[in-house]
């Protein structure tokens, strides 16, 4: 503790040393109250009980003063004299400027100066700047550093914390950018500008925004020609690291791609802190006219414009925005009629309108020929089904449709694929078919076709089916069958082929009692033998 007091007598801590590091570094020089008020904001509601505002104001930053005493001490800042209001300058030497470079995270090429002798005619100018930063940022307090205080205290801070937010942080702001329309980066030459601040926050909306302070001391002219070189620079090509050639401020800040049909200049914004002799409200009317070739839009017939190579310039009271912030509806663009928030007065919000609108009717053609694409899919697949349902095949047996299965199933294959055995019965048909031939029973009851090697040449089969007896009802036998379909030599055929073989014989029977006639006894299966007669005369002698 001894040693870190030895080197920071002013009692200082890193923290209050890198908060000064990161303000001084991005504004170059500033007050005591304004590196509190951007880095501590939480202090800004401390010590309320003192008497007096002075006191007030001394007590709340009294750990940044000894932080930049101790920094005084070690050669990193410096006092640059005071303001109008008796407030002691700051700012970084040129070791300061190398240490805030990594506080900051920029190369220290693009720290800037030092800021020395700003503070010789009261620094106006850079004070309306730092204030323009603290009303584009408007730092909340850390409410977990005042869980101590009074609920008064708290319950103020929390009312901060409750309003608007601003945009990006300290580290988003750039001050005394050279804009060169000749020469390099390091090196600018003549007939370029030098922006009082660059904003940088894509986090929060705004990817890249020039801003100009002016302090009312300025003519309308005077600031038409600082739009002027602000054009000529925004113009000017340089070769990329691709070997491309591109807008040279696109080769050191990133912002979004140009959009189908406008590739506008990054914007302007104008900040109006009245304390000069002239009146923003007839300064701005005439800075209109004489910009209108750099910002003035082309109108579409969607109603909105494109403002492809023009610059969006926007004008706004210092006292508004810190009222309001940058979400207050106080920024007026040229050629729009009624004041807007800062990032539609940046943007194009009817050109996103048109946009967005065409993106929709594009999704709903798309949608509509979609739905075409499948009505007609399933009109055609309807109309393939109709006529497949069509060509179906139907059961001989119980007059049922095929099923797909055993529509596939009686299908040809190919030439040697084996063909179903009843391709024009269903599968429940077929089954009792199957069934039917493969019972014991089905030789008593269906016809037996003889063996293909005993055809008998002679023979006619006269029914496919079993017959019947037309008399008695009993079904042939298979004997009965074959005799009744038998023809014998010169076509005789069975008398009596409608009867089976008992009413056959029956009806025999009675045809011979009806004539009085005696049915023919059956011939023996072997006649008797003739006897042998004796040879008589002379040539039964010679065959002896």
């Amino acid at each position: 503790m001894a040693g870190t007091r030895k080197n920071n007598p002013a009692g200082s801590t890193n923290s209050y040393r890198g908060d000064v590091l990161r303000v001084l570094g991005a504004l170059k020089v500033a007050t005591a109250d304004q590196i509190q008020r951007i880095s501590a904001p939480h202090l800004t509601f401390r010590h309320a009980d003192k008497e007096t505002p002075s006191k007030q104001k001394q007590a709340r930053t009294a750990s940044h003063t000894g932080a930049l005493s101790d920094m005084r001490k070690h050669g990193l800042s410096e006092n640059g004299g005071s303001t109008e209001t008796g407030d002691t300058l700051r700012n970084l030497t040129t070791k300061g400027l190398e240490a805030a470079s990594y506080e900051l995270r920029r190369p220290a090429t693009e720290m800037g100066s030092t800021a020395r002798g700003a503070g010789s005619s009261g620094a106006s100018h850079p004070m309306a700047v730092n204030e323009t930063v603290i009303a584009m940022l408007r730092p909340k307090p850390n409410l977990a550093k005042l869980a101590d205080d009074p609920p008064h205290v708290q319950a103020a801070a929390q009312a901060v914390v409750d309003g608007p937010d601003g945009i990006g942080t300290i580290a988003s702001y750039w001050t005394e950018v050279p804009l060169p329309a000749t020469g390099t980066w390091n090196a600018p030459g003549k007939g370029g500008a030098q922006a009082d601040l660059v904003l940088t926050a894509p986090q929060d909306g705004v990817p890249l925004l020039f801003i100009e302070v002016d302090n009312c001391h300025e003519t309308a002219e005077e600031l038409a020609a600082k739009l002027e070189k602000y054009a000529r620079f925004f113009r000017r090509t340089a070769k990329d690291t691709d070997g491309k050639e591109r807008p040279m401020w696109r080769t050191r800040w990133t912002a979004p791609a140009d959009r189908y049909g406008e590739a506008p200049y990054p914007p302007v914004l104008l900040v109006f802190n009245h304390i000069g002799e002239r009146n923003p409200n007839r300064t701005v009317p005439r800075l209109q006219e004489l910009t209108r070739h750099l910002w003035q839009g082309e109108r579409q017939r969607g109603g909105h414009h494109l403002y492809d190579r023009k610059i969006p310039i926007i004008a706004v009271g210092l006292k508004n925005l810190r009222e309001h912030g940058p979400s207050g509806a106080v920024f007026a663009r040229f050629g729009r009629a009624h004041p807007q928030p800062l990032l539609e007065a940046i943007g194009n919000p009817r050109f996103e309108a048109a946009q967005a609108r065409e993106a929709e009717e594009a999704k709903t053609r798309a949608a509509a020929y979609q739905a075409d694409l499948r009505r007609a899919a399933q009109e055609q697949a309807a109309k393939q089904a109709a006529e497949r349902e069509a060509r179906r095949p139907v059961c001989t047996g119980c007059g049922m449709k095929f099923t797909d299965a055993r529509w596939e199933a009686v299908e040809p294959k190919s030439w040697g694929a084996p063909k179903d055995s009843h391709p024009q019965l269903c599968d429940g048909c077929k089954s009792t078919a199957t069934a039917a031939a493969a019972s014991p029973a089905a030789g008593t009851q269906e016809r037996q076709e003889p063996p293909h090697t005993e055809v008998d040449p002679h023979a006619f089969q006269w029914r496919t089916e079993r017959p019947r007896c037309s008399q008695c009802g009993a079904a042939f036998t298979d004997e009965r069958w074959k005799e009744a379909d038998r023809i014998t030599g010169w076509g005789v055929k069975d008398p009596h082929p409608t009867l089976c073989g008992t009413c056959n014989e029956r009806h025999e029977a009675d045809g011979y009692d009806a004539w009085g006639l005696t049915p023919p006894e059956p011939e023996p299966d072997q006649q008797p033998a003739v006897p042998e007669q004796k040879a008589t005369g002379w040539l039964s002698r010679l065959r002896r």
